[in-house]
């Protein structure tokens, strides 16, 4: 393979661009649902103290 490593990242950039995003937006889904997680537990804790 010639350029090696060097040019593989050369000739299929889009590709690890577009991993790239896929990791943040997989990282924005996971901080969202554990967030709502927590916030429905809160949720159901104020209501059993009601």
């Amino acid at each position: 393979m010639e350029g090696g490593f060097f040019g593989f990242l050369e000739h299929n950039s889009i590709y690890i661009v577009m991993f790239i995003v896929l990791v943040v937006w997989l990282g924005i889904f996971i901080f969202l649902w554990n967030t709502d997680k927590r916030l429905k537990s809160i949720e159901s804790e104020l209501k059993e103290k009601k």
